[in-house]
This record gives structure tokens, sequence and C-alpha cells, in this order.
């Protein structure tokens, strides 16, 4: 792998960074304390192109990769994960489509979302079924070629204003092996027998809607299953080997904002007489925060980097996400630290990103999981 972005990279990084420095501000302070979505924001943020770079030109995307993608998903972040997440989380269950969608699916689907006249969601989790996805519950049976759908997802993102999902769905019970009894459907939001409940008092990004929703015999044509039916398990396996890339965008993200923060802050804060800077402790801290920050960053970008080149190696995914959500914890809190009375200000944004981080080890496969599945593999190889 070669280490140098190209000129296009690079040019993708400074035009997220000052979008994101130039529009993030305005609305970020509002979405985090009122928890609302901030949609001329993530308009804006579709008219520019920002919103589905991974997709073919001819769905609306820019024909790049997921690796692009990471990289402006990490600029966002960088500045503010709420306003960040609620951009380019909008598209979240597009991935499912470009990877197992018919082109009638993806021409449906995905071109809306580019242009800013759609938002998606993806319903996975259930109450009693997070980190162990084939335990879901939610059932599509098969009637006069439709599919009714009844069962209840948590945590969705985007569930209250979503115009679609992709849902997993219980479609094969009969089968012996409990990973081959589900498959993919589409379903518009807009359909009788759906409803959805937005959640509030999220810890952190709360830009970014999050609902539970009900499926009460909703009722979807049998062409919205997307894939392989009965291979739903294994083709949301695939959908997370690329969609944790963009995770750990977020953690590093998060993490080198902080950093920043706390770099000016040192800069211009004096005890006892001098920079505060000057003192070793707080020189120690720093150099970690950056070290761990270019770890992750390498770890994520040679896993993000080989995707893009046909190579999905799960356990350098696993790697990547779980030490980026560490490394993002882990650097939010010593700048909060640095910063002492003045990080519990708004004013200053360390508060928000300290808040914001913990979700990185949560979502998309918990740091236990992702250790889990790492271990499995090293196991296995021996």
């Amino acid at each position: 792998m070669d280490f140098e972005l190209s000129d296009e990279q690079k040019d993708i990084i400074r035009a997220a960074r000052e979008f994101a420095e130039g529009e993030f501000p305005a609305y970020a302070d509002e979405a985090d304390a009122t928890e609302t979505f901030p949609r001329p924001l993530w308009k804006k943020g579709c008219d520019l192109g920002f919103v589905g770079v991974f997709w073919d030109e001819a769905y609306g995307g820019a024909g790049l990769g997921f690796f692009e993608h990471a990289l402006i998903m990490e600029e966002f972040w960088r500045v503010d994960p709420g306003c960040g997440q609620a951009v380019l989380g909008a598209l979240f269950g597009s991935q499912m489509i470009h990877l197992f969608g018919t082109e009638e699916q993806k021409r449906r689907y995905l071109t809306p979302l580019a242009r800013g006249e759609a938002i998606m969601g993806s319903a996975i989790t259930e109450p009693d079924a997070g980190s162990d996805v084939a335990s879901g519950t939610t059932r599509a049976e098969l009637k006069d070629g439709r599919y009714v759908i009844n069962g209840n997802k948590m945590f969705i993102s985007n569930g209250s204003i979503a115009d679609y999902m992709t849902v997993l769905c219980v479609t094969h019970p009969e089968g012996e092996n409990r990973h081959r009894r589900q498959s993919v459907l589409i379903v518009e939001t807009d359909r009788e027998g759906f409803e959805a409940n937005k959640l509030k008092g999220k810890l952190g990004i709360r830009a970014s809607d999050t609902a539970e929703v009900t499926f009460s015999n909703v009722a979807v044509p049998a062409d919205h299953i997307v894939g392989e039916p009965g291979r739903g398990f294994y083709h949301f396996m695939e959908f997370f080997n690329h969609t944790r890339i963009h995770i750990c965008a977020q953690g590093v993200g998060v993490a080198q904002g902080a950093l920043e923060r706390s770099i000016r802050h040192v800069k211009t804060r004096r005890q006892f007489g001098r920079p505060l800077g000057s003192f070793q402790a707080i020189q120690f801290k720093l150099a970690e925060m950056a070290t761990r920050i270019e770890a992750a960053r390498s770890l994520y970008w040679r896993a993000g980097w080989n995707i893009d080149h046909g190579i999905v190696d799960h356990r350098l995914v696993a790697m990547a996400k779980w030490f980026a959500g560490e490394v993002g914890v882990y650097v939010t809190n010593e700048a909060l630290q640095i910063h002492g009375g003045y990080g519990y200000l708004r004013e200053y944004g360390i508060e928000r990103l300290y808040r914001d981080a913990k979700i990185v080890e949560i979502y998309e496969g918990t740091r236990e999981i992702e250790k889990l599945i790492v271990a499995r593999n090293i196991l296995g190889r021996l």
C-alpha cells in the first residue's frame, strides 16, 4: 500500500475540511441542544457532492471508493461528530444496495440520496438482538407476492426521518442453520403499519436521528428483497466489513479534533507563570494522543485501501474498528483533562467531543465483539 494520498484524495480532504469548518458551527450547538436533525446542512452536503461518493456516477455518486468516503467522514467528525453523522449518516443502509442490490434498486434508491431528495436508514438491531444479529425475530412472510413484516427494531439511525430503509427479517424460520433464516428487505416508511418513535436523551451525536421502529403487517412487494433470500445475515456481515471503515474514521476524526483543540489550549493558557504546554506532563499527554491517532489512522487506512482493492480482511477491519474507538475515547478524555474546568464549558467544544466519542465503541459492533472476531481469526490460524 502506498501511504501517500493522491492529489484527488488531498483535494477531497481539503474540501471536506473547508465545508465542515465553514458550515457546521452554525448548526452544531442548536442541533445538539434540541436533538434535531439539521436538514439544511444535510442538503448542502448533498449539493456539494459529499454524499454517496462511493456509488457509481450512474446513480449520482462520484465513482470513488469506501476509503474516500472515510476520508470525508474523518474531516467531518474532526469538526463536529453530530453534524458529521447527520450529513453522511443519512445514507446509512445504501451500502447494502450498493453491494447486493439490482440495477433497478440502485437507480431507484441510491440516486435520490445523492440529490438530497431522500434519507435512508437500516433496521438491524432489536431489543434482544444487538450483538447477536442472528437472533432477530422480526418476521417477513411471503403472501400473494408480497412480504408482510411484523416486529420491532431498536436504536435505528434515521428511524424517524428516513424515507426508506433496509430491514433484516426472518424469512426462512424453518432453516436448520440460524444464519440462513434471514433476508434483507427494502421498506418505504410511508407504508401502512410502519411506526417510528424518536429516542431522546442520547449521550452524544444528538444531531443524528435515532428511533425505535415497529412493523405491524407492513407489506412490501417481493422485488424489494436485496441480495439472496436466506442470506441476509451474511449480507450484513459483508456490509459491516465496509461500513466499519467509516466508523474507524469517526474515532480518528473525533480524536484529531480533540488533539487540535488541546494544542491551541496549552499554547494560550498559563499556570505557575508558564505556558501550560511547557510542562513535561502535558507534553507527554500530547505525544501519546498524537501517536495513538497516527496508529489508528494507519490501521484503518490499510483496511480501507484493501477493501477498495478487493481484499476484505475481516480480522483487520475488526482490529481497526475497536482500536479507533478506543483511541477516540482515550484522546477526548485526555483532552478534557488538559482543559480542566474549561473542558466542561460548551464554548471550548471538548465536552461535546467527549460525549460523542463513546458511541464509536458501541455501534456497528462493540469493542468486545471486534476483539472476539480478532481472537477467533488468530486461533483459527493456529
